[in-house]
């Protein structure tokens, strides 16, 4: 007996000796997925950064294209304007020339008019009075009448024509001032065209050097985004080699634990052939000395099975988990659709981001699972898309969701869609997760 119990911790000494050192020559695969969910944070934090900067640069580029438009009208109404401009200037120069006109054809017929009646009095007669000799020439009194009929009508014409000159000058005029008039607003909308054309044009290269710097800060969030991308990928290829040797020492530890089964079995069989060889003895005695002896070996032999039975107990172990089946977690999840999404939030009415809507119907129901969604990557198990049932969790990269069925997911997407239903494959899937 004390052979087998020097053997037994042998070999447990030595198995805890080995996995002792495995544990302080490593760190453990939470350490690692605590670091892992920092750079998960850092890497959505960064990713929504640059998608906050391509929603700024869109708009920006929007505008842009707006007063790009914008200044292309102005430069076509520029250019009608100037147009309008130098038809409107020769307008007034003809109207101008036709003023010069007008006013020289009535400077001419009042010198005409001057002429007509300057003769009339030269050559009238000597009596000094031209307009009688004018009468006295006539032969009868319907001559006089005719002749005065006749220096009516030449005073009527002289009249009527200097008139009609008169008011065709003061037309001409009136045009001319109005068409100076149409010709000065032309040039107050071009003068007023050029200065909204030199603001949009002083906008637009504000515009322009706006959407490039969002070209560099886009640039430098992709880049910290590819950084903690690469940072968690070498994560992963860290927790696999932990979870590799893990499963390593585990495989060493089932061994040794076979090794010591095999060991106190062989040692129990060992021990029952001495038992017996020693009963068997012990009964060959009683045969020779009598009762007394055996009765002696009764006890000893019976406590020494007992012990041994009591070394050879395992402890019972129980676990307790929540309740409520897939589809019950499902339908819970969509009381709350609608509800808004806040970042680092938990609840399910005020606020909470994608993890923290998992988590929280989940605890509903008594299941507890980790905050993160890179954690919940790891929570329960997995299962394939073609298995997925309702209440499953759907993990994309730093996303999840839950699953309903029909392809869709209900999840607390984005702070502008809050909790909603999604198809389940709008993003590449990173694995599936049964909690139930």
């Amino acid at each position: 007996m004390k052979s087998i119990r020097i053997v037994s911790v042998f070999l447990t000494i030595a198995l805890s000796a080995s996995l002792t050192v495995s544990a302080f020559g490593a760190r453990t695969v939470t350490d690692v997925k605590k670091e892992q969910a920092e750079s998960q944070r850092q890497l959505e934090a960064a990713e929504e950064e640059a998608s906050d900067i391509e929603g700024e640069k869109s708009l920006t580029e929007e505008e842009l294209e707006e007063n790009k438009e914008q200044l292309a009208q102005i430069i076509a109404s520029v250019e009608i304007i100037e147009d309008e401009i130098k038809d409107k200037n020769k307008a007034v120069e003809e109207a101008e020339e036709q003023y010069k006109a007008a006013k020289k054809k009535e400077k001419s017929q009042y010198k005409a008019m001057k002429r007509r009646i300057k003769y009339i009095y030269e050559h009238g007669g000597s009596t000094g009075n031209p307009y009688a000799e004018f009468f006295s020439g006539a032969t009868d009194f319907a001559d006089i009448l005719n002749r005065s009929a006749y220096a009516e009508e030449i005073y009527e014409y002289d009249r009527n024509l200097l008139n009609e000159y008169q008011e065709a000058r003061k037309r001409v005029k009136e045009s001319e001032e109005k068409l100076q008039n149409e010709l000065d607003e032309l040039n107050e909308i071009k003068a007023t065209y050029e200065e909204e054309s030199a603001v949009l044009e002083k906008t637009i290269e504000e515009q322009q050097a706006k959407v490039d710097n969002f070209d560099e800060q886009l640039a430098s969030a992709r880049a910290r985004a590819s950084q903690y991308k690469n940072k968690i990928a070498a994560q992963n290829a860290e927790i696999k080699r932990i979870v590799e040797a893990e499963e390593k020492a585990a495989a060493e530890k089932k061994k040794a634990e076979e090794a010591k089964k095999k060991a106190e079995a062989e040692a129990k069989k060992k021990a029952e052939a001495e038992a017996r060889k020693k009963k068997e003895q012990k009964e060959e005695s009683k045969e020779e000395e009598g009762e007394d002896e055996e009765q002696e070996y009764a006890p000893e032999d019976e406590g020494e099975y007992e012990e041994y039975e009591e070394d050879e107990k395992e402890e019972e172990t129980s676990s307790e988990g929540g309740s409520g089946t897939g589809s019950e977690i499902a339908a819970y999840a969509q009381r709350f659709l609608g509800n808004p999404y806040v970042a680092g939030g938990t609840s399910l009415t005020d606020g909470t981001d994608c993890s923290g809507f998992t988590q929280s119907v989940y605890a509903h129901f008594g299941y507890s699972i980790p905050r993160t969604s890179w954690e919940q990557q790891s929570a329960g198990r997995s299962v394939s898309y073609s298995d997925a049932q309702p209440g499953d969790i759907f993990c994309y990269s730093g996303h999840v969701g839950i699953y309903i069925g029909n392809n869709t997911i209900c999840h607390a997407s984005t702070p502008e869609t809050g909790i909603k239903l999604t198809p389940a494959t709008y993003r590449d899937i990173v694995t599936i997760r049964r909690i139930v």
